[in-house]
């Protein structure tokens, strides 16, 4: 029988096959599998001589070189009036920062970072701090926005909307107006508008969020009467379906916290490792520290006690600010005597939250809760879970019958615990930061990062509801009235 020759090509099939075969294998060869192995401290890490505090970084995208990086992380920022946003910049000479009637206008510079901070005395860095004030973080926030790696101008292949309104500098023109009218019309032509968006449609809004430099309180008026304070916009109909992240939220579920703006804003990573390092070589002569000013008019605040109890303590640094007191509107002042401290005090004020949380927790000093709706139930997307891992809580439920020393129970504390404390308060800076709006860090997630992260993780959670065929306002804006109130192991 005539042998037939053996053929050296292949049949289609079989050469499809073997090419799809080896395409497996090399991307399994160049799949980056140290993201599923995170460090001990469930972050993970960068080169140790880098950074030996494992430092919180985004995933690396050789994890995905065959699929979109940006695939679930498409934002789209909405376009809307110039009066809801920069005409409020261009015309920052009616804005003030309260009761001080000074105007805003200086704390505009560098993208909302304010002035640069000069002769600090070796308490900062030169490159990278600046005297930011607390109410710009929705400026600081779009200016972040505005950087972000995975927007488009698509909104169908968005997976969560970012509105630009500068809820909190809007309302601080009117917060004081004795018309609630007027607190109110700026608002309601905001979700009258944004309303009427095509973008809108797609989930009636719950996939839109905005960020507001003030507390959630002040947008949460409960009545139509003249005393009471604020806007209503968190109780208009349309805003119940959107999500504000601010500095403080309310005991809403569609209000989330997100940390206040330090003065520190870094522009690249090596300046993070500096920070970290400087403040874990600080000599803190003080066991604790209070900064601020008493509030006599507030019969339940701790502050009167605090101050009483530190001012009478040879380990306590006051740093009085009230308005016959120290000028701690200079941010050398205020973080010098943080960075001298072993503990920082921080009881309530005039709200549950202070922005000398994280100006302490910048400083490494371990901060000092009081109540638990100062950071705990606030900040869930940034500050870690374990509680006593980073803080010290002396629970305070009753101030007239409260008769503890603090300077007693600091005193207590291990130095070995101490220690522990003010590691993990310092590695957490990474974390509670914004960088500078106008640089690139890197591979490294700040507070704007976790912040868009949460929120992707919210709206996720709604598409899968509808998915699932589920009611996706099922506890979505709900109140919780537990949020803020102490626990049984309190």
């Amino acid at each position: 029988m005539e042998k037939k020759p053996f053929r050296t090509t292949c049949s289609t099939d079989l050469c499809f096959a073997i090419f799809i075969s080896s395409a497996i294998v090399w991307i399994f060869f160049c799949f980056d599998y140290s993201t599923f192995h995170p460090s001990n401290n469930g972050v993970q890490g960068i080169s140790s001589s880098l950074n030996p505090n494992k430092l919180l970084l985004k995933p690396s995208p050789l994890a995905a070189r065959t699929l979109d990086p940006c695939s679930g992380r498409y934002l789209f920022i909405q376009n809307i009036p110039s009066r809801f946003n920069s005409d409020l910049i261009t015309n920052c000479q009616s804005l003030t920062r309260g009761t001080d009637k000074s105007d805003m206008c200086p704390y505009f510079v560098n993208s909302g970072l304010g002035p640069e901070i000069e002769d600090s005395r070796g308490v900062f860095l030169n490159s990278s701090c600046f005297k930011t004030n607390q109410f710009l973080l929705e400026v600081i926030f779009h200016n972040k926005m505005k950087q972000y790696e995975c927007l488009t101008n698509d909104s169908a292949m968005a997976s969560a909307v970012y509105v630009p309104f500068y809820a909190g500098l809007d309302i601080s023109h009117y917060l004081w107006n004795p018309s609630i009218t007027i607190r109110d019309s700026s608002a309601r032509d905001f979700l009258s508008l944004i309303s009427e968006k095509p973008e809108w449609k797609r989930m009636f809004g719950r996939d839109h969020f905005f960020v507001a430099g003030r507390i959630s309180w002040d947008f949460r008026r409960q009545t139509d009467e003249v005393s009471d304070w604020g806007s209503k916009l968190r109780f208009l109909p349309e805003s119940h379906n959107m999500t504000m992240l601010s500095v403080e939220a309310s005991s809403w579920k569609n209000d989330f916290a997100i940390p206040y703006p330090t003065y520190f804003h870094p522009s690249k990573l090596s300046e993070i490792v500096e920070w970290q390092s400087l403040m874990r070589a600080r000599q803190r002569h003080h066991l604790f520290t209070f900064t601020g000013a008493p509030r006599p008019d507030l019969t339940d605040s701790i502050r009167g006690m605090v101050i009483e109890q530190c001012r009478g303590s040879s380990l306590c640094k006051f740093i009085d600010c009230s308005s016959d007191g120290v000028n701690c509107d200079d941010p050398t002042t205020t973080m010098e005597a943080f960075q001298s401290s072993i503990f920082c005090l921080q009881p309530p004020g005039d709200s549950y939250t202070r922005r000398s949380i994280f100006d302490s927790i910048l400083a490494g000093c371990i901060p000092v809760f009081f109540h638990p709706g100062t950071a705990y139930s606030q900040y869930l997307w940034h500050l870690p879970k374990n509680q006593t891992a980073y803080s010290v809580f002396i629970p305070v439920r009753n101030v007239k019958k409260w008769d503890e020393s603090i300077e007693g129970i600091l005193s207590g504390i291990s130095k070995d615990r101490e220690s522990a404390m003010r590691e993990e308060v310092i590695r957490i800076i990474p974390r509670i930061v914004y960088g500078d709006p106008r640089s690139k860090i890197g591979n490294l997630e700040d507070a704007f990062d976790l912040a868009v992260k949460g929120i992707l993780e919210r709206v996720e959670n709604v598409r899968k509801k509808i998915r699932e065929g589920r009611d996706p306002s099922e506890g979505f804006d709900d109140p919780d009235h537990f949020k803020y109130t102490f626990s049984n192991k309190n």
